[in-house]
């Protein structure tokens, strides 16, 4: 069973995206300007802001799923050859499904 505090890490990421998201998703539907160059600064920022927003629903997702497995008693272990990944990859990135020899 991994350490309170990655469970703790991943809890906290959680909501940090789920803001980010919010955020992102408020900021899309708020209204735009009147002004020409001022909408064409706009559209720009909103492709950035799409790329942010996939990466944050991806991340988001990919937590929820470690701790999932966390609750199912599957957590630290590769999903491709079920040994375990080694503690300094999870500490490094707690959301990973593969050790480093299956992730390569």
């Amino acid at each position: 069973m991994p350490s309170q505090e990655i469970t703790i890490l991943l809890e906290d990421k959680l909501i940090q995206l789920t803001k980010r998201i919010t955020a992102i998703e408020a900021d899309f539907h708020k209204g735009r300007s009147q002004d020409f160059s001022e909408q064409a600064t706009e559209t720009e920022n909103d492709g950035v802001l799409d790329e942010i927003h996939h990466e944050a629903k991806l991340e988001l997702s990919l937590v929820k799923s470690a701790l999932k497995r966390i609750s199912d008693g599957l957590y630290g272990n590769c999903i491709e050859c079920d040994e375990p990944i080694n503690p300094d990859r999870l500490s490094a990135l707690p959301y990973t499904t593969k050790c480093i020899k299956c992730a390569i």
